[in-house]
């Protein structure tokens, strides 16, 4: 049985369970959550991040008000976040806030601002 990497490093991404989106909608914001933050993230979370495997945990959000508590939370802690607003062009509204995507950051001060979420 192969062995279970210890990953140090992940990213999670928040999505908002309160309006109706499709499941591929979902996906993408999701996608555009975990690019966003990836790009504010430094070089050291980067590498160690992507040389991990790239760990990622989807979770869900009940509001659009959690997403920013969250985000504020997240960037008091030096993680890099980035909220997502749609464009509107298919489902849902223009300038809807659908999802937030923290880290790469290191496992455990990610756990320490979302344990309390459920996974999607």
């Amino acid at each position: 049985m192969p062995e279970i990497p210890d990953f140090t490093w992940k990213q999670c991404l928040i999505v908002r369970n309160d309006i109706k989106m499709s499941c591929g909608k979902k996906c993408a914001q999701i996608a555009h959550a975990a690019v966003g933050a990836y790009e504010k993230a430094d070089k050291i979370a980067k590498k160690h991040w992507l040389d991990e495997g790239q760990k990622k945990v989807v979770l869900k959000a009940i509001s659009e008000r959690q997403l920013f508590e969250l985000k504020t939370i997240a960037e008091q802690a030096g993680i890099p976040a980035s909220i997502i607003q749609d464009a509107g062009l298919t489902e849902i509204p223009p300038g809807t806030v659908t999802a937030l995507g923290l880290g790469p950051a290191r496992s455990e001060a990610l756990d320490r601002i979302t344990s309390d979420l459920s996974l999607l």
